[in-house]
């Protein structure tokens, strides 16, 4: 049985300084949070442990430009449910998988995929023939305004989010970035664990520390990867995860998904095709703030209509990381989308 970990304020600071700066040293972050270097690393050893926190490399904004993403609502027998959701985490290009309440699904999948190509065999050759799968529907995402790299936990004061700053900001996507061997193995890595040294990626790569760093800045630079600090569900105070389906006139598209954006709870915003256009997900206090926030948000936008609400159970695999029933990470399941 794993240990129970409780976390303190620190620890919430640690983390919520690591989603600003995931790859920040802890010589850079103690002065901020007024302790050591080394007390810093303790507890980061201590809450990865225990699942609790982790950082890793994710695709950026170059991949919802040139690649292929879509969000997947199975159907499938009851009694099936479990042994699914177990399956389709050795699919590398379903990076997160949801088991949902009763409603238009009882899955929901994110799938990632290098083109338009491989997302249609994910769906016809892989998808389908996986027993027990009932019905697939598929949206496909034409546009993402947000993702789960921007959510913040919201622990540290204003001065030291000041003091702290953000990340460089990257570069602007031009087109597809040519990947060779060196930066795929480097993915590889990172996926697992977007903290590593360069000396340690380079002695697992077969490369040099210099040309890691290169690499790294190649590949952050050009936005095809982003790297984000990702939590338990304890240490978000154990938020109900919902998704949202809605229709706007394409007039009102900006607006909306704007609004949606400035959400402190909202994780994802994007457009889809099909009868709904607008694809959210937010992170809820509870199941009637379901409908509160519903509220709210067609108060502000009248043209808006929400056409489906998928309430999150548990979230299995979280972009390529596995997750018991409390949201914490067991292991991972490399992902490799690129």
């Amino acid at each position: 049985m794993r240990e129970t970990v409780t976390a303190s304020e620190l620890d919430l600071a640690l983390v919520n300084a690591l989603q600003l700066r995931p790859r920040a040293s802890w010589s850079q972050l103690a002065p901020l949070l007024g302790v050591t270097a080394g007390t810093l690393a303790r507890r980061w050893e201590r809450l990865t442990g225990a699942g609790l926190a982790w950082v890793y490399a994710s695709p950026g904004r170059e991949f919802a430009r040139n690649r292929c993403s879509a969000f997947v609502l199975l159907r499938c027998r009851p009694e099936d449910r479990s042994r699914l959701a177990r399956q389709l985490c050795a699919l590398t290009e379903a990076v997160t998988i949801e088991l949902t309440g009763p409603g238009s699904a009882d899955l929901l999948l994110d799938v990632l995929t290098p083109d338009l190509g491989s997302l249609s065999r994910f769906l016809t050759e892989k998808l389908h023939r996986v027993p027990g799968v009932v019905s697939v529907s598929c949206l496909f995402t034409t546009s993402m305004y947000v993702e789960g790299s921007r959510w913040r936990l919201r622990s540290l004061a204003p001065a030291q989010l000041t003091a702290l700053g953000s990340s460089r900001a990257a570069g602007e996507p031009v087109g597809t970035l040519a990947l060779d061997a060196v930066d795929r193995a480097l993915l590889g890595e990172l996926v697992r664990d977007g903290r590593l040294g360069l000396a340690e990626l380079a002695e697992r790569t077969d490369t040099s520390p210099a040309t890691v760093r290169r690499r790294l800045r190649r590949l952050t630079d050009s936005s095809v990867l982003t790297f984000r600090c990702d939590i338990a569900a304890a240490l978000a105070g154990h938020p109900v995860p919902v998704s949202l389906l809605g229709h706007a006139p394409a007039r009102d598209i900006g607006t909306v998904h704007r609004t949606l954006a400035a959400l402190p709870e909202c994780r994802l915003v994007a457009a889809v095709t099909g009868p709904a256009n607008i694809f959210a997900t937010l992170w809820v206090h509870d199941l009637g703030d379901v409908q509160r926030r519903e509220t709210a948000l067609c108060a502000r936008l009248p043209t808006l209509t929400v056409t489906d609400r998928i309430v999150g159970l548990h979230t299995v695999k979280r972009m390529g990381h596995l997750l018991d029933e409390e949201g914490r990470r067991t292991g991972v399941q490399p992902i490799s989308p690129w």
